[in-house]
């Protein structure tokens, strides 16, 4: 594994963050990850069934990992990504930051991604302090980071504590965002004790034993 290259949180009044990008081809820019609110700008799309497939884009990026735990985030009955959870052994809920780890989101419908990109900074701000500087930094990086997405498709987000995150789309490489708190406030969205969907990431973590 190619350690990520580092970049300091964006100062006051600064430039937005420097993102490494393996652009997919056909994907276009904006955000990937998305929370209930955002429903309302997605395309209407059939339902599939739990997605329960491997794909190489999760333990490809960590070798060796397990399946954690799985949770499917839906919205007034409506189906909208099933999320995996590939940990290493020996891996610990309470300090997840500390952790190499891979989050994959199988996507259920269609997402379109400046409302996503907004929705996830919202709930970054939810689980830990954002300053003005740094959201506006990750925003953009999340815009020009992150494809829209459709049924079918998934993005895999590779952890590695104290460098960053490391994405995939459709097992093909997307980039990186080498900032260690832009990674442990991202990847709380799910994980973090403060998440705004404490079911979900209880089902997440099933297997290391966390209780609602």
């Amino acid at each position: 594994m190619t350690p990520l290259r580092r970049f300091a949180s964006p100062p006051q009044g600064g430039a937005a963050p420097a993102v490494r990008q393996s652009r997919p081809g056909g994907a276009s820019r904006g955000g990937v990850f998305a929370r209930r609110e955002m429903l309302v700008f997605m395309a209407a799309g059939p339902l599939a069934g739990l997605a329960r497939a491997t794909h190489a884009g999760a333990p490809g990026l960590l070798p060796g990992a397990r399946r954690q735990g799985q949770a499917r985030l839906r919205f007034f009955g409506l189906s909208v990504y099933d999320a995996t959870l590939w940990t290493e052994p020996g891996f610990e809920a309470s300090a997840f930051s500390r952790h190499r780890f891979v989050l994959e989101l199988h996507y259920l419908r269609t997402l379109y991604g400046k409302a996503i990109a907004e929705r996830s900074l919202k709930e970054m701000r939810g689980v830990g302090s954002v300053s003005d500087a740094q959201a506006a930094g990750w925003l953009e990086a999340m815009l020009k980071l992150f494809p829209d997405v459709k049924e079918g498709d998934h993005i895999a987000g590779l952890h590695v504590p104290g460098e960053g995150a490391r994405f995939t789309f459709n097992e093909r490489p997307l980039g990186d965002v080498p900032d260690p708190e832009f990674a442990r406030l991202f990847f709380g969205i799910w994980l973090s004790p403060a998440t705004s969907e404490p079911q979900m990431r209880t089902q997440l973590l099933a297997q290391a034993g966390v209780t609602p």
